[in-house]
């Protein structure tokens, strides 16, 4: 039996639109490179998928890329194509088939796509600028964009999301986090257009919006039923010049307008502090769920590994807590809450348990190898 204290994160959850979650724990989007050749889901990712999706009240998937320019991963499954709609209806049903709502989460990966894996080879953004890299180096240069292909790169989110309502998901989510294309738009380091993709901080918010706003209309247009919109974002940018918490806040404002159904937070850390751009010395998430004021639901994530942290950030105003690397740890965590056995919940990753935690072989290798990403058992 749920231990009261607990009930919280099990209480249930109705967005503005109608549509209702029975929890309040939400599976993040995690990148699993197991995709097959072709863009299509493979069997590995289903089994992984509903082996966690029978606890968790929404999942939000990986992202799939909405253009072939777009692609960011090997082993990445898509949706730039009508090709793929019966793949992800097979994703799509093997959630919900457990009782979780399904949300498509939709991006191009700009500046970071690896060459190898473009049609022609080259890497694409706002600007001709490179990503700067962890140890000081550089990623590829980026062409710039034209105007034409970014308004052909909007109209994609448009079809994507139009393929994720056929699929039958319940809804999609714009990946404007992590430095993928959306946030180089937005970002003074890797925009530094002068027309009106770029330039002011209000012009390099023309791409997003025009993304959120292709992605509505979609939705306006074929689905049926209600249909969420999500969109993510990492609150800030290590670079100089980066995104900054006044700029994150004046992204917020200009959300809080599009009538999104919630707003993701990306942190590693539930708890970070920022970096700049305020003078409150609260942490980042505390000051974007003040921003938000209630105008737009939001989801806070960030090595919630325990039920108390979980609680904890529910209790700091977050309207619903997104897990990532606790349920690769922890599949039935949800289900431990729920019976009372919150004290068994698995914190660090057993090396020897990757059949009983049901993780394809290509993300079981990278686990292993990303030394301190996750918590791994000295002795498993």
């Amino acid at each position: 039996m749920t231990r009261p204290s607990y009930r919280p994160l099990l209480e249930d959850y109705r967005f503005n639109n109608g549509i209702s979650l029975k929890n309040r724990v939400v599976m993040a989007p995690m990148t699993n490179f197991s995709s097959l050749p072709d863009g299509s889901v493979s069997d590995e990712e289903l089994a992984y998928y509903i082996r966690r999706s029978q606890g968790v009240g929404m999942v939000v998937t990986a992202c799939v890329y909405v253009s072939a320019s777009g692609k960011g991963f090997q082993g990445e499954f898509g949706a730039d194509r009508d090709e793929l709609i019966p793949s992800l209806r097979r994703l799509a049903e093997a959630i919900k088939g457990q009782g979780a709502k399904a949300v498509l989460q939709i991006f191009h990966g700009g500046r970071q796509c690896p060459p190898e894996l473009l049609p022609d080879g080259q890497t694409v953004s706002a600007s001709n600028v490179a990503a700067e890299l962890p140890g000081g180096g550089k990623g590829p240069v980026p062409r710039p964009l034209s105007e034409a292909e970014i308004e052909g790169i909007i109209s994609d989110f448009g079809e994507t999301t139009r393929r994720a309502i056929e699929a039958g998901f319940d809804g999609v989510e714009i990946h404007g986090a992590n430095g993928y294309l959306v946030q180089q738009f937005f970002s003074p380091h890797s925009n530094i257009r002068e027309d009106r993709f770029g330039g002011s901080m209000e012009k390099r918010l023309t791409f997003p919006l025009a993304v959120v706003d292709a992605v509505k209309q979609a939705v306006s247009k074929y689905a049926k039923s209600p249909f969420l919109v999500g969109y993510r974002f990492s609150p800030e940018e290590p670079e100089t010049p980066g995104i900054t918490m006044t700029e994150t806040f004046a992204l917020i404002d200009a959300l809080k307008g599009k009538e999104l159904d919630y707003l993701h937070v990306s942190l590693l850390d539930f708890w970070s502090l920022p970096r700049r751009g305020t003078k409150d010395s609260r942490s980042r998430i505390e000051q974007i769920i003040d921003h938000a004021a209630g105008k737009v639901p939001v989801i806070g994530v960030g090595s919630l590994y325990t039920a108390d942290d979980a609680l904890k950030a529910l209790e700091a105003g977050v309207d619903l807590v997104a897990l990532g690397r606790p349920l690769l740890i922890e599949p039935d965590w949800v289900q431990k809450v729920e019976e009372g056995r919150e004290d068994e919940i698995q914190t660090e990753l057993d090396p020897s348990a990757q059949s009983k935690l049901v993780i394809p072989d290509q993300l079981w290798g990278a686990l292993l190898h990303r030394p301190g990403w996750l918590p791994i058992k000295a002795n498993g």
